[in-house]
């Protein structure tokens, strides 16, 4: 079938398989135990349950997780079905158990969730990690609902394996417009005053309002059903990795992950199953090569939502 013509102004990366075949090649397939040499800076194209058990231990310092929720989804001819509570527990544990052996001891683990999964979720990794924190992100978007409230907020859980664990708060802090700047013998009291207006770093909280997700007009947008934000990766990047790092997502996508790490000096393996999604992914690693802008992030701060005038 052929392609309706885009306007310019849509940035979606959506290529065939066919299209991107060069890319498709740049992936990895391992069938046997590999080192870690093998595998860094890879997308390792194949399903996660066959591929983790093959991955060094305890090589990862972040492993960043978004599985399938537990909703009936297709993935570009991978369909994922909503399962009974119980079995979507067997599910989880499976893979965090071949994730966390794959977790150093000072490393952290994000688990990305809705309301609904989140509650299976929690109880499996509170079973073997350590829980620090729940985040809440906004995601603006939302299905309207008429006997129910919009469902606009996802989760992230956050969770170590020891209390030797890295975060850098620096690192991430949001950078907020003043409304009433507060002054002493007329100077600003602990914020700063810009060309763009008045604003105050501050310190990051675990509830997040200052997120866009992808759509057509940006570049990291592609045509995967549950794309990740790259500023969103960032926060947890920054706050929970060094540069040089390693960072692990075992269900990778459209590989917004490993874009998000190369563009912030750290390593990356990905896995993913689905042959588009590896085309999409090493389209975007190819073109973070030339250019490393993360929107809603500069000048190592995060800018809050339509902060900046531009």
């Amino acid at each position: 079938m052929k392609k309706e013509k885009k306007s310019t102004r849509n940035k979606t990366i959506d290529l065939s398989v066919e299209e991107g075949k060069a890319y498709l090649e740049r992936c990895i397939s391992i069938g046997s135990k590999a080192g870690i040499d093998e595998i860094t800076d890879k997308t390792i194209l194949g399903d996660t349950f066959s591929v983790m058990p093959l991955l060094p231990e305890g090589f990862a310092d972040l492993i960043i997780v978004d599985p399938p929720y537990n909703l009936t989804k297709d993935f570009h001819g991978s369909r994922f079905r909503e399962t009974t509570e119980t079995e979507y527990l067997a599910y989880t544990r499976r893979w965090m158990e071949m994730a966390g052996r794959l977790l150093k001891d000072s490393g952290t683990m994000y688990v990305c969730c809705d309301w609904r999964s989140g509650i299976v979720i929690g109880q499996a990794l509170a079973e073997r990690f350590i829980i620090r924190s729940r985040i809440t992100w906004q995601r603006e978007k939302g299905r309207g609902a008429s006997h129910n409230w919009k469902n606009s907020m996802e989760d992230i859980w956050f969770v170590t394996k020891s209390d030797d664990y890295t975060f850098n708060t620096d690192a991430v802090k949001i950078r907020r417009r003043v409304i009433a700047p507060y002054r002493v013998n007329g100077k600003p009291k602990d914020w700063e005053e810009t060309r763009e207006g008045n604003f105050r770093n501050t310190c990051p909280s675990n509830f997040w309002d200052d997120i866009s997700v992808p759509f057509w007009s940006m570049p990291e947008n592609t045509a995967h059903p549950t794309q990740k934000p790259e500023k969103l990766l960032a926060k947890l990047i920054l706050a929970s990795s060094r540069e040089g790092d390693i960072v692990f997502d075992p269900f990778l996508g459209s590989g917004s992950t490993s874009v998000t790490a190369r563009k912030l000096g750290r390593h990356f393996v990905g896995i993913e199953q689905n042959e588009q999604y590896c085309v999409w992914a090493e389209k975007r690693l190819a073109d973070a090569e030339k250019n490393k802008t993360i929107q809603g992030y500069e000048d190592g701060v995060f800018w809050e939502r339509n902060a900046k005038n531009k």
